[in-house]
C-alpha cells in the first residue's frame, strides 16, 4: 500500500485519543505519575508476552547493540521524560495550551530528521503539515474547558509543554535510527518500554515514591482495570503503530498525522460530555482534515 505509513499514523492518533480519555479518568483517581508508571509497566508485560508469542523470545536478544542503544534512549526520552514533561505542562497550563504545545512535535521532528537523516519535504507536504498544525491549534484554542480545569498559563507550563513536544520528536527520530532495516515494531517497542520502565521506577525510587504507587492503587480494582486496558490500547498498540508509521513515512508527515488526537477528541467531548462546540472548532477541524488530505495526496 502506498500510504500504509500514513494510515498507521492516523490510526495511532485514534488510539491515543481513546487512551487520553482512559488516563484522564485514572489520573484524577490516583494521580498522573502513578498512572504513568503503571501504564508503562502493564505495557511492558503485554509486549513481553507478544514477543514470546510472535518471536519465541521475551526480548530481541539477537538485536545488535546499536539497536538497543538507540531504542533504549528513545524510550527514556520519549516515553519517560517526554510524558513526565507533558503531565507537568497539563497541570500548569491546562489541557488546551498543553495540547497546543505538544503539536509542535511535528515541527521538531522534521527539523531533527533534516539535520540527522537529510530528509526533505516537498512543498505540498509542507503545506499539508502547516494546514494540519493550524487546524489543530485553532481547535485546541477555541475549545472551552470545563470550569474546574486549571488555567494557569505560566512560563513554566509553556516550557514544560515545549520540552514534552521535543521529547516526543526526539523519541521518534531515535526510534527510526534504531529500527533501520526491517526490524519489527513490536521488538522495537519492547526495548523502548523496558528502558522507560527501568528509568521511571528508578526515578520513583530515588524520590521515595515507589511504595506510594501501590498504596494509591490499593482497594481500587476498577482503576487498575482501566490502567491495564489503556496500557494495551496506547503504549502497546498505539506506540507500535507509531513506530511502524515512521518506518514507512517521513517523520514530519507521520508525526503530524499522529498529532490529530485533540481534533479527534472534539466530537467525543461533545457527545460524551455534552461540551459546546463553536464554529471556530468546526472550521479548525475542517482545516486539519484538509491538511491530512494534502499529505495523503502529496
Amino acid at each position: 500500500m502506498d500510504f500504509i505509513g500514513e494510515i498507521a499514523a492516523l490510526a495511532t492518533s485514534f488510539l491515543f485519543a481513546m487512551t487520553a480519555l482512559i488516563f484522564t479518568s485514572t489520573g484524577r483517581a490516583v494521580g498522573s505519575q502513578v498512572t504513568n508508571r503503571m501504564r508503562l509497566t502493564f505495557a511492558l508485560i503485554y509486549l513481553v508476552l507478544l514477543n514470546i508469542l510472535l518471536f519465541h523470545e521475551p526480548l530481541p536478544f539477537s538485536a545488535d547493540s546499536s539497536r538497543w542503544f538507540w531504542l533504549s534512549l528513545s524510550g527514556i526520552i520519549g516515553l519517560s521524560l517526554g510524558d513526565a514533561f507533558l503531565f507537568q505542562s497539563l497541570v500548569s497550563v491546562g489541557p488546551r495550551l498543553g495540547s497546543l504545545m505538544l503539536s509542535l512535535a511535528p515541527i521538531f521532528g522534521s527539523i531533527i530528521a533534516w539535520i540527522f537523516f537529510g530528509e526533505t519535504l516537498i512543498l505540498s507536504q509542507i503545506t499539508g503539515i502547516l494546514l494540519t498544525l493550524a487546524g489543530i491549534a485553532w481547535v485546541v484554542l477555541s475549545h472551552e474547558e470545563p470550569p474546574n480545569t486549571p488555567h494557569g498559563r505560566t512560563r513554566r507550563g509553556v516550557i514544560f509543554g515545549v520540552l514534552a513536544a521535543l521529547g516526543q520528536a526526539v523519541g521518534l527520530v531515535f526510534s527510526r535510527q534504531g529500527m533501520s532495516g526491517d526490524f519489527s515494531p513490536f521488538q522495537a517497542n519492547v526495548i523502548r518500554m523496558l528502558a522507560a520502565v527501568i528509568f521511571i521506577w528508578a526515578w520513583a525510587a530515588l524520590e521515595g515514591k515507589a511504595d506510594t504507587t501501590f498504596k494509591n492503587l490499593r482497594g481500587k480494582p476498577q482503576v487498575v482495570g482501566l490502567l491495564a486496558l489503556g496500557a494495551f490500547i496506547g503504549p502497546v498498540l498505539g506506540v507500535s503503530l507509531s513506530l511502524f508509521a515512521i518506518q514507512h513515512a517521513e517523520i514530519g508527515v507521520a508525526s503530524t498525522l499522529m498529532a490529530l488526537t485533540p481534533v479527534i477528541l472534539l466530537p467525543i467531548s461533545h457527545f460524551a460530555y455534552k461540551e459546546k462546540i463553536g464554529w471556530q472548532a468546526i472550521f479548525g477541524t475542517g482545516l486539519a482534515i484538509a491538511g491530512v488530505a494534502i499529505l495523503f495526496l502529496a
